[in-house]
């Protein structure tokens, strides 16, 4: 049968068994644990994985190239505020040319 048949076939399939109530409904555990069955399962194939590491460090380097001809920067780097004491969960705005001045953690408690 032609796969464009036997797809249009399926569709009709389960349309009518949504429109049935009948269809399989997947619970958020049902679709992880289904994610990461197959997940493990594609994993497995180590000259399939090395083949999608390879395509995408590839179309990096390509883009990166392309940025430079055109004069971009394809690394662009973002300056992020970072507390003293190195806490890095509040991520900051882009600050432009130059970084603000940050009282120190003595000096904002002694205010």
């Amino acid at each position: 049968m032609d796969p464009t048949r036997q797809r249009e076939i399926a569709s009709k399939g389960g349309r009518a068994a949504h429109e049935k109530g009948t269809a399989h409904e997947w619970s958020s555990d049902e679709a992880r644990n289904a994610g990461r069955k197959g997940g493990v399962t594609v994993s497995r194939d180590r000259v399939h994985m090395a083949a999608i590491g390879r395509e995408g460090g590839e179309s990096r380097s390509a883009a990166a190239r392309e940025a430079r001809m055109n004069g971009k920067n394809a690394e662009r780097e973002v300056p992020m505020q970072v507390a003293h004491d190195g806490d890095r969960s509040q991520p900051a705005a882009p600050l432009g040319d130059r970084a603000p001045v940050m009282p120190r953690s003595d000096e904002s408690s002694a205010r």
